[in-house]
Formats: C-alpha cells, sequence, structure tokens
C-alpha cells in the first residue's frame, strides 16, 4: 500500500469508518522488529469454543524463545485487553467462528476483510465486550495495529468438554502454522 492511500475499514456501530495506513519506511538498517499480539480467544469449558485458546497454549510451549510475537490466553474477553491491542504493531486473532462449513474447517479473514467479517457476523455474547468492541476501541484512540487478521476455525461442537472434537484439533495445528506464516510475512 502506498503511503497516504486509504486503508482499512472498520465496522462501529453499524457504519462504516475508514483509517488512514501509513507504512513506516527506512532503510532496514537498524529498524525494529514489530511485535506481533496473537490473540486466542474462547472458553475451553465449551469444547470447540475454546480453539482459540488452545492454539495459543500450544505456540506458547513451542515456540517461547520468539520475541517478535507475544501470545496471549485473551479467554473470553475483556476491555483490559484493550490496551495490549493498542500497542501492537501487528494482531493476529485465533478464535472458533461460524463459517457456515463444515467443523474444522478454518479461514483466515485479513485487514478489511477481518473488519468486514467481524461487523456482518455479530452474534449474541455473554463476554464483556466483543472483538468488534475492542478495534472500535483501538481505533478511536488512534492506535489501531495496521496489520490485523482473524483466523477463524468452525466449530463442531459448543457444549461441555475438557477439549476440541478431533476436526477442531486437527484444525488449531493449521491455525499455528497459518499465525507463523502472517507474522513472518509481516516482519
Amino acid at each position: 500500500m502506498l503511503c497516504g492511500s486509504t486503508g482499512p475499514t472498520l465496522v462501529i456501530a453499524g457504519r462504516w469508518s475508514r483509517v488512514r495506513q501509513v507504512l513506516p519506511g527506512g532503510s532496514g538498517a537498524g529498524e525494529m522488529t514489530k511485535k506481533t499480539l496473537v490473540l486466542g480467544l474462547g472458553n475451553t469449558l465449551l469444547g470447540d469454543e475454546g480453539a482459540g485458546v488452545h492454539a495459543v497454549r500450544r505456540m506458547q510451549q513451542l515456540h517461547r524463545d520468539r520475541s517478535d510475537i507475544e501470545f496471549l490466553d485473551g479467554g473470553t474477553l475483556s476491555f483490559t485487553l484493550a490496551g495490549l491491542i493498542e500497542q501492537a504493531d501487528n494482531l493476529i486473532v485465533v478464535d472458533a467462528a461460524q463459517l457456515h462449513a463444515a467443523p474444522g474447517t478454518l479461514r483466515v479473514f485479513i485487514g478489511e476483510d477481518m473488519d468486514h467479517f467481524l461487523g456482518t457476523n455479530r452474534r449474541a455474547s455473554v463476554h464483556e465486550v466483543s472483538l468488534l468492541d475492542l478495534l472500535a476501541i483501538a481505533l478511536l484512540a488512534g492506535r489501531l495495529p495496521h496489520r490485523r487478521a482473524l483466523i477463524g476455525i468452525q466449530p463442531q461442537f459448543l457444549d461441555w468438554a475438557d477439549g476440541p472434537s478431533e476436526a477442531v484439533a486437527r484444525a488449531i495445528s493449521q491455525a499455528c502454522g497459518e499465525v507463523f506464516s502472517l507474522a513472518g510475512a509481516w516482519q
């Protein structure tokens, strides 16, 4: 994207808001590594609903040495996550999502596609705040991460269980690969 061009959109209270995106330039020498926040969402007590949290926990165990990535178990969301999102250069969210597809289907929504998916697929939630609310807070603060993505996994069941279904467990492995692919491309 060229400097000064119109950037991503975000749905806030049913309206589209345009965000101008200006990417930092530089020669490459002495540039700081961009920090990527990988946020896993969900409730691990409800089977496949915990897909994002299970994915983040797996990545934390396998890649503790990554200084360019911060892994965070966001659980069922809270306003306290807004500041962390605002501080991130890049944001990757992993969560169960209603994709109207076979269980374990994985889809990656990047930038405006993420914003559109979140804005048009609102669902009733028992959580304190939605991901869309957190992105709106970051936008209003002028700190919406320029690069952001949602990795959505179609759940098979959302009921009391101590782990994900087999289909979602396979998709969690695939989601981890997608996270590192995106994080690498965004450096």
